[in-house]
């Protein structure tokens, strides 16, 4: 699913960008911790008192589950060098299980699953072919 480099960089990371999409079909987006399961085939995302805020972007995947995430950043400002991961694919909504992605998470987490990977400037030049695929079910 994930490459080898690609888990090695996502592991790296700790803040992406979720993006959903609302009941008037209007996009949404949001920075949000994040790790890889243990498996590392599948994002999960948490935050702090998801559970009682009840944040647009739970209500959103509740109504929409189909997803997109963005981890990225620069390897280097000179010369300009940025790398990154998008995953498109589906959100559950879990009760359980967030508090294992670091101190001050909430129990609830949101797991994408995978069904379409897109990297660039992980195992190639940042400005070369990406490494799109799908993935999963």
């Amino acid at each position: 699913m994930f490459t080898d480099k690609e888990i090695e960089y996502l592991t790296g990371q700790r803040l992406g960008r979720l993006a959903t999409v609302t009941r008037q079909n209007q996009a949404h987006a949001v920075p949000t911790g994040f790790r890889l399961d243990e498996q590392r085939t599948a994002i999960l995302i948490g935050g702090h008192q998801l559970a009682r805020r009840r944040p647009l972007y739970l209500r959103n995947i509740e109504n929409n589950p189909w997803v997109a995430y963005v981890v990225d950043d620069l390897a280097s400002v000179d010369p300009w060098t940025p790398r990154g991961v998008t995953v498109r694919g589906r959100a559950e909504i879990h009760s359980q299980g967030g508090e294992r992605l670091g101190p001050g998470f909430d129990s609830m987490l949101i797991r994408v699953e995978p069904t379409w990977i897109t990297s660039w400037g992980i195992e190639a030049h940042a400005y070369g072919r990406p490494n799109s695929r799908r993935v999963g079910a």
